[in-house]
């Protein structure tokens, strides 16, 4: 049993199709099964059911793909370790960060990154909560930026990084006073349009809907705040957005099209971390990453957590 042939196992857990799994390994289909075969044959067991419509692993199969992965993620970050110990700020970083936080982030973040960490290279993913999670746990990611707390996290170290206030965005023609702070409450009147499911900024703006007994427009799903953003352009609601994500709309053509109003105290927030790993071997440069975001003129203009 070799750590290659675990790699097979993993990739075809991953991916339930032997063609795909074989292009994730950068080897032939024949050679993919043929290599799991002898696998289950040393471990004297079957590790995958076969059938022609679909590959489905046995419960002892997910069970030692589960191993595998700890395993594989522990023989990746021995290399990382030897290369971290002669340079932990150069090489490949992969990065995830939630579509409500890297678009508007990013902008500031990766020239920061060009001037001060050079040597380094960032491979950025932008995915979903969940999905971004398990590509941390399963090793595919170095590090993730998120919004926090959330389920599935627990094992995984942190970093508070900022608080980021929402903003309450309304139509050009809205009758609240775009100089004055809003109070919460006022949400309770409102058409308010949030991101579809999925999204962990949907779910923050739900609980905080609910403490004043507000409703969502419940015939609009949309995929994206700037799908949001137009939404609330056309009048046909108002939403909720991150202080970064209003900032960034201030240079599109339509930008009149909304005013934005800040809640009175205490203003609802949420709070951003990096996670990581536990005893990752790139723990020095996440660290490094993180208190680079926290020194950003973007980010110090937010309120400190």
């Amino acid at each position: 049993m070799n750590l290659r042939d675990l790699r097979y196992l993993v990739a075809v857990a991953d991916h339930r199709h032997f063609g795909r799994a074989a292009e994730a390994c950068f080897v032939s289909q024949p050679t993919l099964s043929a290599q799991l075969k002898k696998l289950e044959e040393f471990l004297g067991v079957q590790l995958v059911e076969r059938t022609s419509r679909q590959v489905m692993l046995t419960p002892i199969g997910a069970e030692v793909a589960q191993r595998a992965r700890y395993i594989l993620n522990t023989a990746d970050d021995i290399v990382e370790v030897a290369r971290a110990a002669s340079d932990p700020f150069s090489g490949d970083f992969r990065l995830g960060l939630i579509p409500t936080v890297g678009p508007y982030l990013l902008p500031h973040l990766v020239p920061a990154m060009r001037e001060h960490l050079s040597r380094l290279r960032p491979l950025l993913y932008e995915q979903q909560t969940a999905p971004c999670l398990e590509r941390l746990r399963r090793g595919e990611l170095d590090a993730a930026i998120l919004a926090v707390p959330v389920e599935g996290a627990e094992g995984f170290a942190q970093l508070p990084l900022y608080d980021e206030p929402f903003l309450l965005a309304v139509p050009r023609e809205h009758e609240l006073d775009a100089g004055q702070a809003v109070s919460l409450e006022r949400l309770a009147a409102e058409r308010v349009l949030l991101l579809e499911e999925g999204h962990c900024l949907r779910d923050q703006a739900l609980e905080i809907c609910k403490l004043v007994g507000a409703g969502d427009e419940r015939e609009f799903r949309a995929t994206s705040l700037e799908t949001l953003r137009q939404m609330v352009a056309s009048g046909a609601g108002v939403t909720l957005l991150p202080e970064l994500a209003a900032q960034a709309g201030a240079g599109l053509a339509n930008a009149g099209a909304i005013r934005l109003l800040r809640f009175t105290e205490p203003q609802p927030k949420r709070h951003i971390a990096i996670l990581w790993r536990k005893g990752s071997a790139r723990e020095a440069t996440v660290k490094a990453l993180g208190e680079m975001v926290r020194s950003l003129e973007a980010v110090r203009g937010l309120s400190a957590w």
